[in-house]
């Protein structure tokens, strides 16, 4: 506990200017999160879906971040060739609170007797809050440090591609294409703050893939690949096993960082719930208990609706 305490204002510090340099949230259960970084991702489902996800990151640890979003998506017509999506994300981390509200919208065709290409579009708003006093500074009177972003509101727009069939998927997707600084640089004059202080494009690849080991199992591993400039990449590659199309068990590792338990359950044709910890494989696992997310999807099917082939993705 006195670790925590002692490094808690450096780390702070460090963590705002993540928050500042809107680096996207990341997610462990990011197969079941397509929606928030793809926006083509909407409609392919066939049916009204939403999810709702909760992150709690380092927990234990002061200022840790914290995310929740929430996804729904349609299709807008019989043959499923158009979609259309809500995305919001919430986001705290130290100082900075963090909130976007997206409209995502896809349109699909068939490309084979089973594989379909949807290209989508997102556009919304971000708005960002960065209170500097709730930080500990060695010098408070520290010019670059006394001027908070109080509701910076910024525009949002994205696209991507996803292509997808029964046991298949891969996408690449940009969620925000826009550069804008948060601060003015008259404000920030002989400083390097705003270096850290502009949007960056962030670069998106999932994959995945269902596999039938048996009659009872079934093998489903996924990746997700982000680049952003002047940052290290990022790989994640997770490992999930279904069982009766009911139960899912699987681990995932996140290069570098950490690696991760994920258990998933159907509890109705229309409910699924996952929940997944991550143990950090760098020094901060030294100063919190983990990671921790829970994910919840539904499925709200019309009666007359029959799905005979189970959705994966």
């Amino acid at each position: 506990m006195q670790k925590k305490k002692i490094l808690t204002p450096m780390l702070l510090v460090l963590i705002s200017f993540y928050a500042i340099a809107q680096q996207d949230s990341q997610y462990t259960q990011y197969m079941y999160n397509t929606q928030v970084i793809n926006p083509a991702y909407v409609g392919s489902r066939e049916t009204l879906s939403l999810g709702v996800l909760g992150r709690t990151q380092w927990v234990g640890f002061e200022g840790s971040p914290q995310t929740f979003t929430f996804t729904a998506n349609a299709p807008l017509d019989l043959y499923n060739s158009m979609g259309l999506g809500l995305s919001i994300v919430h986001d705290e981390i130290g100082p900075a609170v963090e909130s976007n509200v997206t409209l995502d919208y896809s349109y699909t065709i068939d490309v084979s007797k089973s594989g379909r290409l949807s290209f989508g579009l997102k556009g919304g708003v971000d708005l960002l809050d960065v209170d500097f006093n709730k930080l500990s500074f060695s010098d408070p009177n520290d010019p670059n440090f006394q001027n908070n972003v109080d509701q910076k509101l910024q525009p949002q727009v994205g696209a991507g591609l996803y292509f997808n069939s029964e046991r298949f998927y891969v996408g690449m997707s940009v969620p925000n294409f826009l550069n804008t600084k948060h601060f003015d640089e008259n404000v920030l004059q002989d400083s390097n703050v705003t270096s850290v202080a502009v949007e960056r494009l962030h670069y998106f690849l999932i994959l995945g893939h269902v596999f039938d080991l048996n009659r009872s199992w079934k093998f489903k591993p996924a990746t997700l690949i982000k680049t952003v400039s002047g940052s290290p990449l990022q790989l994640d590659l997770s490992a999930n096993f279904i069982l009766n199309e009911k139960f899912v068990l699987g681990a995932s590792y996140r290069w570098d960082a950490s690696i991760s338990a994920m258990t998933g359950f159907q509890i109705s044709r229309s409910v699924f719930a996952g929940i997944a910890y991550d143990y950090q494989s760098t020094n901060i696992e030294a100063y919190s208990d983990g990671s921790y997310e829970v994910f919840l999807r539904f499925d709200i099917f019309h009666k007359s609706d029959k799905i005979l082939i189970p959705r994966f993705f």
